[in-house]
């Protein structure tokens, strides 16, 4: 392993966990076993060795995301360091989908500092829902 965390060979699991696809080593794992990782259509297994040049789809509830491989990382690696690693070629057809299937799911932002609402806001937000 080099002095900056590359690696010739990594698990598919270990780089989707160290390039923030996912927030813990297993929920990648458990997603290669479930086969909602996929390269040519084919699932994974979380043992397969990235290659640079691999696109991977990783299918999640809501979303399938497309990642090239632009660089083996065996370590977790700070947000901005993230490009280096990885190419993200997702649509944005398919994150603006997501984004309005998060909106009719319910969800509703609101703005940092404001706390949780007050039985006031939640029947106003139920209104405007409605």
């Amino acid at each position: 392993m080099g002095a900056d965390g590359t690696q010739s060979a990594v698990r598919i699991d270990k780089w989707l966990w160290a390039v923030r696809v996912f927030k813990t080593r297993s929920q990648a794992a458990s997603a290669c076993q479930n086969s909602r990782i996929r390269i040519s259509g084919e699932p994974v297994k979380p043992s397969r060795v990235v290659k640079i040049g691999d696109v991977y789809t990783v299918s999640s509830p809501g979303l399938t995301l497309t990642v090239k491989v632009l660089r083996s990382i065996s370590q977790r690696v700070g947000a901005s360091l993230v490009a280096g690693a990885m190419e993200d070629l997702t649509p944005p057809q398919e994150r603006e989908r997501a984004r309005e299937a998060k909106v009719l799911d319910g969800y509703c932002p609101r703005p940092r500092g404001l706390g949780r609402p007050t039985k006031r806001d939640r029947r106003a937000i139920d209104e405007a829902l409605s």
